[in-house]
Parts: structure tokens; C-alpha cells; sequence
């Protein structure tokens, strides 16, 4: 999907500008300080990525093995210094997003050029954009309120593209876009029609990251193993089952029962299993490689994603815009994330991950792995959240015995989102990426996602 690049500032060049230059070459965009870079990559874990995902990167992306390597380090310093710039200059935050190869640029967009500075001096290039990133998220949230009470089956996509600084609808007839974009009431300077034949639907049947049968009929696949208190089972999309079906593993063994289940509206349930399955802190990869997880922060706009799923194998591609609503024949899906990493009917449910992060399950999409295409996932923060759940992580299961909390409000298990505050041992903390909190993360050993307020 083309995108119009807004122009950029030009920098001033000094002494400044070229020890940021140096980070940037060295694989440390973002940052004004190499602690704080090994402290991102660290915290995240991008050393974990295996190599079958490294392996499927370069392929889809284009890659030698450094560069992969350099890409992960690299994007998740920008999301921790895009998440300390959103939280600096509060209304005046437009969006950020990644770019380059090695995702070693990273792009600030805000309202007020005196701004600029404090964007520069963070490492990051800076744009001056007319809309805030609050003003375009209000636009969205009216489009998705319009079309609870109006049809959008020929204006099935809409979402914030801070690369344009819109609104963007994709419709199979404009006039049906320019129909919701009426219903809603909204700004028309703030939006862009797309004409696009994509109908997107979700996809069915067959395994993703690992197969499951629903009611020994219908196949989908595993997305990421979680646990309830003691009760273990597995996240994946709502499309796939209601709340009391059961399910067998790949085996066809008797396996489980959705607990919970949520299509349309979002596409997200989880099934919990009997004591013949254990969850793993682990995703299938290519060739039954184990793939670690070690968390679920959310990747930054034009970060790499890849996807497990059995039909299609390991493919990757980029994050394009977070936060869509799509519309399938079955109803309007919000808050999706989508990618250009290929998907066919097969892979629904399956494994969405970035380097060891967690991302979300496969909810739909358009297209195939033959001609390319465009897919969304359901982000797995807000899927644990509204469950409840805890995402299994390779922490679980190596965790020393700990000190005796300090006292707070932080705790373990809690999905926090971009801005969230906390106490933890007599201080304040904003959360700079959206994630599950989880022991061994405590705000002050995690700079990449908690800054002392």
C-alpha cells in the first residue's frame, strides 16, 4: 500500500548531529545515550530472536544476518524513545514511526515546531504536521461509532496513518467511503479516500502456529499459551469459536473449551485446556523450531513482524498503521494491526511476533502469499486484558526467588498502555510502551518501558 511521505525538517548539522549521526551507524537510532540503547535491547530481549525468524527476515525483507540483528536492537529503542517524545510533548504529539533497512531512523511527528529540538536531541528526525495524533485518533472513534448503525461492506478499512497525517479510508466504491465519512460528521480536510478492491475476510480451517479442532470439525491454530491463576490454555481469534466449544490439539486429542470469545466488534478469545497440555513459553516456527517469548511490548509503526502459521510457513513483512477497523461480511472489527506480512485461509489465530515480542493472533485479511497482500492481527495486550490472562514468557519458569515487594501500585500481570502511571518504591513511573508487566520488569530495571515521572 503506497504512502505519502510528509516532508522533513532539515537538520542543522554540528557537533551534535554528528555524535547522533555515529549512534545511527553504530544500531542505536533513537537514543541520546548508549545505555540507554543496550538497555531497550536488553529489556526486550532482541537477542532471543531465533533463527528460523532471522532466517524468514531476511528472506521477506530483504536482509543479511546483521541487519536483522541490527533492525530488532534498533526498533526497540525507538519505541522507548518514541514513548519518552509522546510523553514530553503531550498534546503536540503527532505519531512516530521507523524507516531505513535497519529501521534505523526513527520520525517524530508533532504540532509545534519548538518542539524540534527536544525531537533532535532524542536522536530522532522531526516533522511539523497540522493534526495531532489525539485530533486524528477522535476522527477514527467517530467513524467506528458510524458504522455500528451503518452498512461498510464497500468501505471496509479505516484507520490513523500518522505517515500522512490522516484519516485514511479504503473503499471498493469511494461513494461509499464519502457516505461513512457523512454519517460520522467528521472534518473532510482531516481524511483521505483509497480506492482499493480488497474485501478483506477472516481466515479459516486450517492450522496456523499449531492446529486445533473446534467440535471436531473446523480447524484454527494456536496463538500464544497463557495462564488464568492455575488454569494454562492458549490465546487466539474469536472468529474461530464461542465460549463453550470444545477442542482437540494437533493430535486430535481431547484438549479444551473456550472460555471466552469476542466476534465482532473485536477478534479475540482464549481456550483453556485440560492437564494433558502444558503451556509453553514458546510459537512454533519453521521446520517445528521453537520460537521464545520473553514479553508483549508493542511494536512501533514500520517495525518488523513475522508470522507462524503451517500453511503459508514463516513470513514477515512490516507493522503499517495499529490501531484499523476493518469490516468482514460478518461485522466491523476495531483496533487490528496491519501488516504486510502475507497470510492465507489457514493461518486465523496463529502467532504474530517481533523479535521475542509478542504482537497478536491473526484475525484476517486480503490477498495471499503467491500475489502478496495486506493482513491485520488482534493485538494481544488488549486480548489479555479484557480475559484477564497472563502470557507465558521464558521468565516463568527460571525466576529466582524475589525480595519482598517494595510497595506500589505496579504489579505483575497488568497489561499498562503508553502514558499509564504507577508507584513502585516511593517513586512515580509513565509507561513508554504498551506491554504485560511481569517479574524481572520492575519500573526501574526496564528504562525502555517506565520513565520516573
Amino acid at each position: 500500500m503506497p504512502h505519502r511521505h510528509l516532508p522533513r525538517r532539515t537538520r542543522s548539522v554540528g557537533a551534535a548531529a554528528a555524535a547522533t549521526a555515529a549512534l545511527l551507524v553504530a544500531g542505536l537510532s533513537g537514543s541520546a545515550s548508549a545505555e540507554a540503547a543496550t538497555s531497550a535491547a536488553q529489556a526486550l530481549r532482541t537477542d532471543a530472536a531465533p533463527p528460523a525468524l532471522l532466517e524468514a527476515m531476511e528472506r521477506d525483507l530483504g536482509l543479511d544476518r546483521a541487519q536483522t540483528e541490527r533492525r530488532l536492537a534498533n526498533e526497540a529503542e525507538a519505541g522507548a524513545t518514541a514513548g519518552r517524545l509522546r510523553a514530553a510533548l503531550g498534546a503536540d504529539f503527532a505519531g512516530a514511526w521507523v524507516r531505513g533497512a535497519e529501521s534505523g531512523t526513527l520520525t517524530v511527528a508533532t504540532t509545534d515546531a519548538r518542539d524540534i529540538p527536544a525531537i533532535e536531541a532524542r536522536g530522532a528526525e522531526a516533522t511539523v504536521v497540522r493534526h495531532s495524533l489525539t485530533d486524528l485518533d477522535a476522527v477514527k472513534s467517530r467513524l467506528d461509532r458510524a458504522a455500528e448503525r451503518n452498512d461498510t461492506t464497500d468501505a471496509p478499512v479505516w484507520y490513523v496513518d500518522v505517515r500522512t497525517n490522516t484519516v485514511v479510508v479504503q473503499a471498493v466504491r469511494p461513494s461509499a467511503a464519502r457516505a461513512l465519512l457523512s454519517a460520522a460528521g467528521v472534518d473532510r480536510s482531516l481524511t483521505r479516500v483509497e480506492k482499493s478492491a480488497d474485501r478483506p475476510r477472516a481466515l479459516y480451517d486450517l492450522r496456523g502456529g499449531e492446529a486445533y479442532y473446534i467440535d471436531n470439525s473446523g480447524r484454527c491454530s494456536i496463538g500464544f499459551p497463557v495462564t488464568r491463576g492455575t488454569q494454562q490454555g492458549y490465546a487466539t481469534a474469536g472468529h474461530c469459536g464461542r465460549t463453550g466449544n470444545s477442542t482437540s490439539g494437533h493430535n486430535r486429542v481431547a484438549q479444551g473449551t473456550f472460555q471466552g470469545s469476542v466476534f465482532p466488534g473485536r477478534d479475540m478469545a482464549w481456550v483453556a485446556t485440560n492437564s494433558q497440555w502444558t503451556a509453553t513459553p514458546h510459537v512454533k516456527g519453521q521446520g517445528g523450531q521453537n520460537v521464545q517469548v520473553t514479553g508483549s511490548t508493542q511494536a512501533p509503526v514500520g517495525a518488523s513482524v513475522c508470522r507462524s502459521g503451517s500453511t503459508t510457513g514463516w513470513h514477515c513483512g512490516t507493522v503499517q498503521v495499529l490501531d484499523t477497523s476493518v469490516t468482514y461480511p460478518e461485522g466491523t472489527i476495531t483496533g487490528v494491526t496491519q501488516t504486510t506480512v502475507c497470510a492465507e485461509p489457514g493461518d486465523s489465530g496463529g502467532s504474530y511476533i517481533s523479535g521475542s515480542q509478542a504482537q497478536g493472533v491473526t484475525s484476517g485479511g486480503s490477498g495471499n502469499c503467491g500475489s502478496g497482500g495486506t493482513t491485520f492481527f488482534q493485538p494481544i495486550n488488549p486480548l489479555l486484558q479484557h480475559f484477564g490472562l497472563i502470557l507465558k514468557t521464558t521468565g516463568d519458569d527460571e525466576e529466582p526467588p524475589g525480595e519482598e515487594e517494595p510497595g506500589g501500585t505496579w504489579a505483575a500481570g497488568t497489561v499498562y498502555r503508553p502514558g499509564d502511571t504507577v508507584t513502585y518504591g516511593g517513586a512515580t513511573y509513565r509507561c513508554l510502551q504498551g506491554h504485560q508487566a511481569q517479574t524481572g520488569w520492575e519500573p526501574p530495571n526496564v528504562p525502555a518501558l517506565w520513565q520516573r515521572a
